[in-house]
């Protein structure tokens, strides 16, 4: 392919893979990324399952609920490409323990606001772990796993994003019940902390020096370029949708705020099983079709959302639908990144992912700005065909570049 970034190299294992670190096992490893993968983005997932709670006890409104994601996500898109080239540096290990170890501090900090401002502070702090995720996450799987497992296991630990929402939609949500948001909020800072330094221990040291390498440019060019501008739109759609489905289903359709939050949990589960499913099957010559494919089925998830308030029992089939579909797009996304990214310590995996996922928390920054005011005067209709409009731009970009590419 003519935009191909990169040529694959090999050094020790076949593919350039070496083995499963020592400390861990291919299994743990796989868990490992899995868990850095939801912790990166569990503050959004929490915000939007608890977004009802916030409303009410906090006091914030529905834009000022969709400002947390902008704010935290705009300042992911801006750390990215940065934290791509610090990942390429410094090497997985530390980046996943700082990745770890800064979620835990935003989510404790999240919980102990007093007020928007300090909230909107705290959730700016978790932009910083969402911009090491892809980039550390993708570093270990080139490092340590086999060419033939790779595509499974980025597609497993991009469920990890998914296994967060779910975290957030169920059994967080359960526990704010019980004992309040910040109680919630809190545990699921201890939890990260505990995550930190499994991290620490289980993983081998990285290398003291990382060679440089050519400077790698910070705007994205062929296939990374295509991939970032699909993000973003994909990326727009999403954080609505992750936003304000539960703040829907509890203002428009009569939902009391634990059964809300449940539709986080069910667009989590179908995230995992879409994510999983569709990077086992993003085989080359087949995977970059598939971005568009799945940008398509995310429209008609949204047009399901504009029928809801007419047929309620919809409102599950559409989360469902984003699940499978808009969510799962992004991990193919990242299997498309790795089949083009040159492998090795000095390789650019980590600033390509990153470059990528910038486009992706650009989309989420945006997006959410966009649906807030339609939420805030109670048109959610438009707005949610505001997001079939983004999924369909997403949908036009992916499939022009599979026709290109071809």
């Amino acid at each position: 392919m003519a935009d191909r970034i990169g040529s694959a190299k090999t050094s020790g294992a076949p593919g350039g893979a070496t083995e499963a670190p020592a400390g861990v096992g291919p299994g743990g490893l796989t868990a490992l990324l899995t868990g850095a993968m939801a912790f990166s983005m569990l503050q959004l997932f929490l915000l939007g399952a608890l977004g009802p709670r916030l409303v009410g006890e906090l006091g914030v409104s529905p834009a000022v609920l969709g400002w947390t994601t902008t704010i935290g996500f705009g300042t992911a898109a801006v750390l990215s490409p940065l934290g791509g080239r610090l990942v390429d540096r410094i090497g997985p290990r530390r980046s996943l323990v700082l990745l770890l170890s800064v979620s835990a501090a935003a989510l404790a900090l999240i919980g102990a606001a007093p007020g928007t401002g300090f909230l909107l502070a705290a959730v700016a702090l978790g932009g910083l772990p969402q911009a090491l995720a892809n980039p550390a996450t993708n570093k270990a799987i080139l490092a340590a796993v086999p060419p033939g497992r790779r595509g499974p296991v980025t597609g497993m630990k991009q469920s990890g994003v998914q296994l967060g929402a779910f975290a957030a939609g169920l059994p967080l949500t359960a526990l704010a019940a019980g004992i309040g948001w910040r109680g919630a909020m809190w545990t699921a800072a201890a939890t990260a902390a505990l995550a930190a330094l499994w991290a620490r221990r289980a993983l081998p040291a990285d290398p003291r020096t990382v060679p440089a390498g050519p400077r790698a440019p910070l705007v994205p060019r062929g296939a990374v370029a295509w991939l970032a501008v699909f993000s973003l739109f994909l990326g727009c759609g999403i954080a609505s949708v992750n936003t304000y489905l539960a703040l829907f289903g509890a203002q428009r359709l009569g939902m009391g705020p634990t059964a809300a939050g449940a539709l986080i949990a069910v667009l989590g589960v179908a995230g995992i099983a879409g994510r999983v499913g569709w990077s086992k099957a993003a085989r080359p010559g087949r995977a970059e079709w598939l971005p568009g494919a799945l940008a398509a089925g995310a429209v008609g998830a949204s047009v399901l959302l504009v029928a809801a308030p007419t047929v309620r029992p919809l409102v599950w089939v559409a989360a469902v639908a984003v699940g499978v579909f808009a969510v799962a797009a992004n991990a193919v996304s990242m299997v498309l990144v790795m089949q083009r990214s040159t492998p090795g310590p000095a390789g650019r995996a980590g600033q390509d992912a990153a470059l990528v996922a910038a486009g992706f928390f650009t989309g989420f920054a945006v997006g959410p700005l966009l649906f807030g005011p339609l939420a805030n005067a109670g048109r959610y209709g438009t707005g949610w065909l505001l997001v079939a409009a983004e999924f369909g731009l997403a949908c036009a970009v992916g499939l022009t570049w599979a026709v290109r590419g071809r």
